[in-house]
This record gives structure tokens, sequence and C-alpha cells, in this order.
């Protein structure tokens, strides 16, 4: 049953994971003149203890740097995605051996189908908030090219929120 759900979970992880490069594509050729090889990222805003809001870049994403096993990796909020899905050279970043990382799950994406290895990553912080034991896809890196956090990270949190340009997340 785990295994099915994973793999249904991968699905929709995958085609979210996406959106990142369409954007891009889009902000190409709309700004030639500016490098879009990654989303802005967004710092996260003063906030509460345990709150963090980041504001909305262009197109309406939302992104930030994150903190993974202690590492900074930017990344951008997809709710689309069940899971957080990073790719190879983050996850040896993050304390992954290439030994660790068995892509035997099948997942499809916009690009055709793909391997897919699971990993749990210790926590995951962006500003004040902390999330541990957050499960995540690795790809390989030409599958994906920048990170996205996905439901596997927000549905351990107290509550988020969308609304006026921001996203709230409490802990």
């Amino acid at each position: 049953m785990f295994v099915r759900t994973l793999i249904t979970v991968s699905f929709i992880a995958m085609a979210a994971s996406q959106v990142p490069t369409v954007w891009q594509a889009l902000q190409a050729k709309r700004m030639p003149q500016q490098d879009v090889a990654s989303p802005p990222v967004t710092p996260a805003s003063t906030a509460p203890p345990g709150q963090t809001v980041l504001k909305a870049g262009p197109g309406g994403h939302y992104a930030g740097s994150f903190r993974m096993n202690g590492k900074q990796v930017d990344g951008m909020i997809d709710t689309g995605a069940s899971l957080v899905a990073i790719n190879e050279t983050t996850a040896r970043r993050l304390g992954f051996s290439a030994a660790a990382l068995d892509f035997k799950y099948p997942i499809s994406t916009a690009n055709g189908t793909t391997q897919a290895a699971h990993v749990v990553i210790d926590r995951i912080e962006i500003g004040s908030v902390r999330v541990r034991g957050i499960d995540a896809f690795v790809l390989k890196d030409k599958q994906l090219s920048s990170s996205l956090i996905g439901m596997s990270f927000l549905k351990k949190l107290k509550s988020y929120s969308a609304g006026d340009g921001t996203l709230r997340l409490v802990q």
C-alpha cells in the first residue's frame, strides 16, 4: 500500500516539478537580460516566533531560502506537490550518499517517466519554522533543477495560508 501511495504521490510531485521550468521559460521570453536559472528567492520576513511569512515573487510563486539538514537550499513552495522534491546534487549536500539513493520508484513528469529515490530529510527550516522527519523524493539532476517544498513539509505545520501576496507558515 505504501509503495502504491508513494508512486501516486510521485506522479503528482513530478508533474508539479515542471512549474519552475515553464516559469523560467516564460520569464526568459519576457526579460531576456535577466538570469532565470532558478526561481527568485524571497527572504522570509520578520514574523512572530514559530511563524514565517514569504512574499510572492514574479508569477505569484513563493520561494525562499530553506535550511535542510543544516544546509542552505533555495526552494519553491508547491502545494500541488505531495512530497518535497530535491535533485541528486542537493541530496548529497544534505548527507545522503550515492549508495543510499535507490532510484527504484517510477514516476512520470512532463518530460516523461523517470526513477526517484525516497529519503527522509531530518529537518527543514525557514525563518523560525522548523519541521522534522520529512519524506522527500530525489530525482536525477537533469530531471529537477530546483527544490520543491511540497505537502510532506506543509502538512506538518499547524497551518499555512496565502493572501495579499504573502504566504504565512505557522508551526
